[in-house]
């Protein structure tokens, strides 16, 4: 039987039955649903962070100077081991600076964590308080809506003055100009000089509940009381400068706390790069435990398409014993069922991924999870559409093969 004739017989018997052939798609359908649903939400969540997260919470071309790792997935034993590094100091942090060249690399010392914030009258809020260096702006690339940024020499002083996000001026301040105004951070007052231009949110997080203020104002020592420095964030001017200048600070650092050859390093060093290849292995691992669902269902849906399509030769057995009497060879009835499965199996998969589409872009609308369809999800789900279909159809379609013609003739 010629393909094309096996496909209209198939969709001719799915018009004619509709009630059945509903309920042998309904397994297909659901785990296609879900799984470009879980594809979606993961690539969206990938993409955004590649083009979102990385910017705004890591910064471009940049990497960092820590005490341990910030992105780490370690045994209790390795985080005792790293929690006996000695901590980040300024005189570090200058070895850091120094040792590379200041025409090309920026250097910001970065202390950050959350602290309430309060205004007289006001309920006290939580904000992302981070005590920096004035070159933490150009890091970081944020445009200042209103007033200015601290510069150098505040920050030598140790200026009590904050640039704070754009949430944080609208809260405090709502329908007022912030600027001059008071803000007490731990109970200290500050003056409000800049706004940064709202910056938007990732996963949800607000990124504009920000106050920043220099690394030698009293905010720094409330966030780490023992005067150490949480990291230093390095800035190379181009991505292929990264590595050599992590290179040269390693170097520095090791000759700085007189390490010999022979012993690793007692601090950490990572880029942006390694911080998206956490997220990237991350994301392997949403992608295996999210495709477990979707792939039990589509078990269901194989196993229902093997009981419909088993029912079906038990129905069509007169019709199988015509088409052989008239010379249909055992491969033609294999051909037939399997394209009838196959056919059920594809139209399901297809019906599923537009409900995945439709599922991803929901969920995106009323959560902070983005979604992003990849194509390459839509060709799986054909292709394990028609797998379900031809490896349910196996056992139905030899079955109709091995029927005896004669026999099949007496059947009513």
């Amino acid at each position: 039987m010629p393909f094309l004739e096996a496909v209209r017989l198939a969709l001719q018997t799915i018009r004619v039955q509709k009630l059945k052939s509903f309920f042998t798609l309904t397994g297909v359908m659901i785990g296609v649903m879900f799984l470009i649903a879980v594809v979606s939400i993961v690539e969206g969540m990938a993409d955004y962070v590649e083009n979102d997260f990385a910017v705004s919470i890591i910064g471009t071309n940049t990497f960092t100077v820590r005490r341990y790792p910030n992105f780490q997935d370690v045994s209790d034993e390795e985080w005792r081991r790293l929690q006996r590094r000695p901590r980040l100091y300024a005189p570090a942090a200058a070895v850091v600076r120094e040792a590379l060249p200041s025409a090309t690399y920026r250097t910001a010392m970065v202390n950050e964590s959350f602290l309430p914030a309060a205004v007289p009258g006001l309920r006290p809020r939580s904000v992302q308080a981070v005590a920096t260096e004035a070159s933490y702006f150009d890091i970081k690339d944020y445009e200042i809506a209103q007033g200015r940024a601290f510069n150098a020499q505040e920050v030598a002083l140790g200026a009590k003055v904050l640039v704070v996000g754009s949430e944080v001026a609208s809260y405090y301040y709502a329908g007022l100009d912030p600027i001059g105004r008071e803000l007490r951070v731990t109970g200290i007052p500050y003056t409000i000089i800049g706004v940064i231009e709202a910056q938007g949110s990732v996963f949800g997080f607000s990124l504009d509940r920000l106050a920043v203020a220099p690394i030698t104002s009293p905010l720094s020592r409330a966030l780490r009381p023992r005067g150490d420095v949480e990291e230093v964030v390095v800035q190379a001017p181009t991505r292929e400068a990264i590595l050599d200048g992590q290179e040269i600070v390693r170097g520095a650092l090791r000759a700085f706390r007189g390490l010999s050859p022979g012993e690793e390093d007692d601090f950490s060093i990572a880029s942006s790069d390694a911080a998206l290849s956490f997220l990237d292995e991350l994301k392997g691992k949403l992608v295996l435990f999210g495709t477990a669902l979707p792939a039990i269902g589509l078990i269901v849906g194989a196993l229902v398409i093997m009981n419909i399509m088993l029912v079906a030769v038990a129905e069509r057995t007169r019709e199988i014993g015509i088409r052989k009497a008239l010379g249909a060879r055992r491969r033609d009835i294999i051909a037939q069922f399997l394209v009838e499965a196959s056919t059920l199996s594809i139209l399901g998969a297809m019906i599923g991924a537009g409900l995945g589409i439709g599922l991803a872009q929901l969920i995106a609308a009323v959560t902070p999870l983005p979604a992003s369809v990849a194509p390459w999800s839509l060709v799986a789900a054909l292709v394990v559409g028609a797998g379900v279909g031809i490896t349910a159809g196996i056992y139905p379609a030899s079955r109709a093969a091995r029927l005896d013609p004669i026999t099949a003739l007496r059947q009513e």
